[in-house]
């Protein structure tokens, strides 16, 4: 027995020793091997501010974002100018909160579940955590399901490197990844703009129709919340949170309601001009109705639909990135293992997700973006009224040595009954694909904002409550 566990003890400590050896010469490589521990303030020190914007506008300029603005005509039967007024009011109310919620990064140096620990507490946010987990994968899948099976695997295969190398390398490629999808884009509309006047009549649309569509764009901005403070924890902690706000807020705005609307006068278009129509194929295929659009400039055109399509990597990296830094959160066991290895574990699970089920094209991409969105907004209400109401907006107020001491912060037992009861409000007010709630059945879908003041009130009630039950407990 003893020599057993002699045996077994060494054979750890050859584990170890492999994996310190190979992350010392990652390092050395300039591959990012840090993992969970907040980055402190003397290393805060990258003063490159504006990668916070050009991080979301890569992230948000791919053709994702024509599809949720296809929608608006497609789905929802809503009318281009319509479609165009919903999304901009949209826009301007949803990225409100991942742009609020990206200052945390710089001024914490803590990754998004991290941070999460002061509300949830250290074993309670392993909830949040695994859904971060599930939710990037759900996003990746739908992002992939615009592309053939080869394109998904090139997709994969160029986030899996970037994510390997981390940080720095994620803010290098995502520097430069949105223009060429834009330059894609000017081209389309250089040789059919004067299409995109045409289209069918579209009726009045309805409350329930407006306020459904609505949702779509609100979950679409609002699913960065869970994971967007992970892109910032390197940068200058001295920056001030307006400006970190205003790079962040642009940096998913902009690209989000031009490409909503690209996306909505093409699709709106597209039954009048018959090429557009058969490349559309009822609305299951864009990367079809892209070229039939550009057509008339040959192969080059063919040459930007692939380039578009190859842009979706701009949106994939910092979820399969962030894939692995939640993963670590959910449990010690998980910490254990470098960041750099669920490079792969999250590149193995993204590929078979998005091949499988190539059909419901719209089904899989507005239900998918839905569920995302209907838990993220509850996330993001509680750690929203922890940190303005119960911190004050002082970012003095976190003792950020305490992130992984579960005696010295609170349990998390208000996070965790806000956040599941949050849910007994959103269930019957939600409208995805699959499901219409009571209550959405004459609103539309109000899920999200439903979720959020349902999440803030409830929490700003029961935390002062558990505060009491384990007094001297706050981080």
């Amino acid at each position: 027995m003893a020599a057993a566990l002699v045996e077994k003890s060494d054979t750890e400590a050859t584990h170890a020793t492999f994996f310190q050896r190979l992350t010392t010469f990652l390092l050395n490589s300039g591959v990012e091997t840090h993992g969970l521990t907040p980055v402190p303030n003397e290393k805060r020190v990258d003063t490159r501010t504006y990668q916070l914007f050009t991080i979301w506008i890569s992230a948000s300029t791919n053709i994702s974002g024509v599809v949720i603005g296809a929608a608006g005509p497609t789905v929802f039967r809503i009318s281009f100018l319509y479609t165009a007024i919903i999304a901009l009011v949209a826009n301007v109310v949803s990225c409100i909160i991942p742009a609020y919620l990206t200052t945390f990064g710089p001024k914490l140096g803590a990754r998004s579940m991290v941070q999460a620990r002061f509300s949830w507490g250290v074993y309670g946010v392993a909830i949040p955590s695994f859904l971060t987990v599930l939710s990037t994968m759900v996003l990746a899948r739908v992002s992939n399901h615009l592309t053939p099976d080869l394109g998904i695997v090139v997709i994969a295969v160029i986030c899996l490197v970037i994510t390997f190398c981390g940080y720095r390398v994620l803010h290098w490629f995502e520097t430069v990844a949105w223009i060429l999808t834009i330059i894609g884009i000017c081209v389309m509309l250089g040789v059919r703009g004067s299409h995109l006047t045409s289209g069918p009549s579209y009726p009045m649309p309805t409350p329930a129709s407006i306020l459904s569509f609505a949702a779509t764009i609100l979950a679409n901005q609002v699913s960065w919340a869970n994971i967007i403070a992970d892109y910032g924890v390197y940068h200058d902690a001295n920056t001030s949170s307006a400006r970190i706000f205003t790079y962040t807020y642009l940096g998913i705005f902009l690209p989000g309601v031009i490409l909503q609307l690209v996306g909505a006068a093409v699709a709106a278009a597209a039954p009048s001009v018959p090429s557009w129509a058969a490349g559309y194929d009822g609305g299951n295929d864009l990367g079809g109705l892209l070229s039939a659009v550009l057509e008339p400039v040959g192969r080059f055109g063919k040459f930007l639909v692939v380039v578009m399509v190859l842009g979706i990597s701009a949106s994939n990296a910092p979820l399969m990135y962030s894939f692995g830094i939640s993963l670590m959160n959910v449990s010690t066991i998980f910490a254990k293992v470098p960041r750099y290895v669920y490079a792969f574990v999250a590149t193995g699970i993204c590929i078979p997700l998005a091949v499988f089920g190539q059909t419901r094209f719209y089904n899989v991409i507005i239900a998918g973006v839905n569920l995302v969105g209907y838990w993220t907004a509850s996330f993001a209400g509680i750690v929203f009224i922890e940190h303005v109401v119960f911190r004050h907006c002082n970012f003095a107020n976190y003792n950020m040595e305490d992130w992984d001491q579960p005696q010295k912060l609170l349990p998390g037992l208000a996070a965790l009954v806000s956040f599941f009861g949050s849910f007994g409000l959103i269930v019957p007010c939600i409208a995805p694909t699959f499901y219409v709630g009571l209550v959405a059945r004459t609103t539309g879908d109000i899920g999200i904002p439903v979720g959020f003041v349902s999440a803030c009130i409830l929490y700003w009630v029961l935390r002062p409550l558990e505060a009491r039950l384990f007094p001297g407990r706050s981080g």
